[in-house]
């Protein structure tokens, strides 16, 4: 364990705040975060219950990326929304939730593309693009080459559209108090976005305003269906995440932005955010609705605060809210950690993916207790 200092009283990470109709207990935020902890079948498990109950401190917490169709499946052991089975698991880890703190969820909806094999999946991979994915995937059976994907049809991505607003009613249907939708990280509303893994030529492809073309499509159909005041979207400009590379991305955002303000989704939840960027403050100025920051951290901040004081200057350069992702994997009561300058659990990496199991998930000690 490693010791923090003593969280200032009036620190604005610990006030409480609004999101939407949503009364939030805190500006802290539990980022989506793959555990690979589900069925093999996608259904949420008691686990996972387990698990999210005891992180119910957060302001709110964004559940991990969770797939809205069969084909979008990326890694084995992540969970699905798309089946009764699956809502009903989900269901009782919002309940478990609810039960323990009345703590706030959103569900990250997220499509893995060209990101998939058909072993995990059962399904040749769509994407915007018949361009493979370069890197080695885990598969049921182990690392695997990636397979060539499909181009998708027009009629696929309309079908992945209504796949996406299903997903998100389903969602509320499993008691969360919304969505995010996720297009970041080279995943499928990503590979839409950049240039090398979309090469199409009509109106999805070719000038920015074609290649945004998804996600704004994808973010319309999830607010038409549930409320834009239960919708959040997640970005990521620039980040060369599973091997996409955008090649215009201040002409993307500045393109993205301005479209899904029209649309009015109630946050938008920025990757890797740097208080001393241009880009966050570029975004800050374009965004006019809440802003979730996710900092970018070194192993020695995570280990050394949690990311608390990278929060707190997030929050004085105009974020919302702030996202932290390995600080609450380690620690379940994180927030009052932070607010009282308690030790840190540090973060045991051989546990957080392509593993099962409570070890690593479950078995992190509270505060005063072993």
């Amino acid at each position: 364990m490693t010791n923090t200092q003593q969280a200032p009283a009036d620190s604005r990470l610990f006030e409480p705040t609004r999101l939407g109709t949503l009364e939030l207990s805190s500006r802290l935020v539990m980022a989506p975060l793959t555990r690979n902890r589900a069925g093999a079948d996608g259904v949420p498990g008691e686990l996972m219950a387990t698990h999210y109950a005891q992180r119910a401190g957060a302001g709110l917490i964004i559940a991990e990326a969770t797939t809205p169709n069969a084909v979008g499946r990326t890694y084995p052991h992540i969970p699905g929304i798309h089946t009764p089975a699956q809502v009903s698991g989900w269901r009782r880890v919002t309940e478990a939730v609810h039960s323990a703190s009345g703590g706030r969820m959103f569900l990250q909806l997220q499509h893995g593309g060209r990101v998939g094999h058909p072993e995990t999946s059962g399904h040749i991979p769509l994407a915007p693009s018949a361009v493979r994915f370069p890197e080695a995937l885990h598969t049921p059976s182990g690392l695997q080459n990636a397979v060539v994907p499909r181009e998708m049809t027009v009629r696929d991505i309309r079908s992945t559209i209504a796949d996406f607003a299903t997903a998100a009613r389903n969602a509320v249907r499993a008691g969360f108090a919304g969505v995010e939708v996720h297009s970041a990280n080279g995943h499928l509303l990503h590979q839409f976005l950049a240039k090398n893994t979309n090469r199409r030529t009509d109106g999805w492809g070719g000038p920015v305003e074609g290649r945004i073309r998804l996600t704004t499509e994808v973010v319309r159909a999830v607010a038409e269906a549930i409320g834009p005041d239960r919708v959040g979207v997640r970005i990521s400009p620039g980040l060369g995440v599973n091997s996409v590379e955008e090649g215009d991305t201040e002409d993307i955002y500045r393109a993205l932005l301005p479209a899904l303000t029209r649309i009015g989704p109630v946050y938008l939840h920025l990757i890797y955010a740097d208080p001393d960027s241009t880009l966050f403050a570029e975004i800050r100025k374009a965004w006019p609705g809440t802003l979730v920051a996710n900092p970018v951290l070194s192993r020695e901040e995570v280990a050394a605060d949690g990311g608390k004081r990278r929060g707190e200057r997030l929050l004085a350069e105009g974020a919302d809210l702030i996202a932290l992702g390995r600080g609450f994997l380690a620690n379940p009561d994180l927030v009052e950690r932070l607010r009282t300058g308690a030790p840190l659990n540090e973060v045991r990496p051989e546990f957080l993916m392509h593993v099962h199991g409570a070890q690593g998930y479950t078995d992190y000690p509270f505060l005063g207790r072993p």
